[in-house]
């Protein structure tokens, strides 16, 4: 019976489907988020409205969308959160104030090590030429495979289901690299794979200082190449493991 397996497809539907009139859809609600970020002064214009343009809401479970726009981390399963909305803009500005991306307008090619739930790959796909993300759990992989199928964006990220300390090489050299997840050190995959004149950024720990944002810059001239690193605040990510799960 067609009818019957129409009937069928369109309960699956509305299965599936977020719910709406949680006064989330409008948007009024993410720009009031992105107001709150900007009224603090110190993150990228370029940015933030970058996350004005992505539904945060849309990365969470239903059951927490209402505090989607709050300034805080929620989880996501499988151990893992979504970062505060001012830590996302904070480490793209940072990445955004870098000597390349000034001089090509924008993050150009990027690689993401832990995708997670997918919002930040969203928030990158407004700013880049192309996003790389890697994603080592399978079931947050797929998890944000859906979302971001949910949200219209310039460009899709390209998903990868691998361990993220190894990088991408055949889809680099990347002009930034960000990770979302913090270790002992930098991977040397990833210092391999940051184009001259990249720069990237990841949790990683410091002496004394516990675990802070490393930014590193791939500088090459006349002396050759060599890579300047600076540290900033200190952080709190979940640790970069090895291996797929």
């Amino acid at each position: 019976m067609p009818q019957r397996h129409l009937q069928l497809a369109a309960a699956d539907a509305a299965r599936l489907a977020r719910p709406s009139g949680t006064g989330l859809d409008g948007g009024a609600v993410r720009q009031r988020m992105v107001a709150r970020l900007r009224a603090e002064g110190r993150f990228d214009e370029r940015v933030l409205a970058a996350m004005a343009s992505v539904p945060r809401h849309e990365f969470v479970d239903t059951a927490l969308a209402a505090q989607a726009y709050e300034d805080t981390a929620l989880p996501i399963g499988h151990g893992q959160t979504i970062s505060k909305p001012s830590v996302v803009a904070h480490m793209l500005g940072l990445l955004m104030a870098g000597t390349g991306a000034a001089q090509r307008g924008g993050l150009g090619r990027v690689l993401e090590i832990g995708t997670g739930c997918g919002y930040q790959a969203a928030v990158l796909a407004m700013l880049a030429r192309q996003v790389t993300s890697i994603e080592r759990l399978q079931g947050l992989y797929e998890k944000a495979q859906i979302n971001l199928h949910r949200v219209a964006l310039p460009r899709a990220p390209r998903l990868l289901w691998a361990d993220g300390r190894l990088g991408h090489a055949a889809s680099g050299p990347f002009d930034s690299i960000i990770a979302a997840a913090g270790g002992d050190d930098i991977p040397p995959a990833w210092l391999e794979q940051l184009a001259p004149g990249g720069r990237l950024i990841a949790p990683t720990a410091a002496a004394g200082r516990g675990q802070v944002l490393v930014v590193l810059d791939h500088l090459s001239d006349a002396g050759g190449q060599r890579w300047v690193r600076s540290e900033h605040e200190a952080v709190l990510f979940v640790p970069l493991k090895s291996g797929v799960v």
